[in-house]
C-alpha cells in the first residue's frame, strides 16, 4: 500500500475563493416573486436578501433588481386598476342613464339590447 502525496498548495499569487454570498439565493427567489403577481412579497424578500449580503460585505444586484421590478409592477398594477375602475364606472353610469330614460323592460337601441329592471 502506497501513501498518496498530500495535495499541493495553490501557487503563490492565486486569490482564494470568494466567500459565499448569503443573500444570493434569496435574491433570486425575490426576483422571481417580483415578476410573478407576488410583488409585495418579492420586495420584502429583496430587502432581506440585500441586508444579508451587506452584512457579509458583498453586493447583491439580483436583490436590487427584485426590489426595483417589484415597485415598477406595483405602480403599473395601480394604474391599470384605476383605468379599469374608471372605465367600469363610466360604462355602468351610462347604463343607469339609459334605463332612467327608457324605463323598465327590454329595449333595443341602435342594435344594443338594454334590460332595465
Amino acid at each position: 500500500m502506497t501513501d498518496a502525496p498530500p495535495p499541493a498548495a495553490p501557487p503563490a499569487g492565486v486569490p482564494a475563493a470568494a466567500p459565499a454570498n448569503p443573500g444570493k439565493t434569496l435574491g433570486i427567489v425575490a426576483l422571481i416573486l417580483s415578476i410573478l403577481p407576488f410583488q409585495l412579497i418579492g420586495i420584502i424578500l429583496g430587502f432581506v436578501a440585500l441586508n444579508q449580503s451587506k452584512k457579509a460585505g458583498q453586493k447583491n444586484g439580483v436583490a436590487v433588481a427584485a426590489i426595483v421590478i417589484g415597485f415598477i409592477f406595483i405602480v403599473i398594477g395601480i394604474i391599470v386598476s384605476i383605468i379599469v375602475a374608471v372605465s367600469g364606472a363610466a360604462l355602468f353610469g351610462g347604463l343607469v342613464d339609459v334605463c332612467s330614460q327608457l324605463g323598465p323592460g327590454t329595449w333595443d337601441v341602435d342594435g344594443v339590447v338594454y334590460t332595465c329592471g
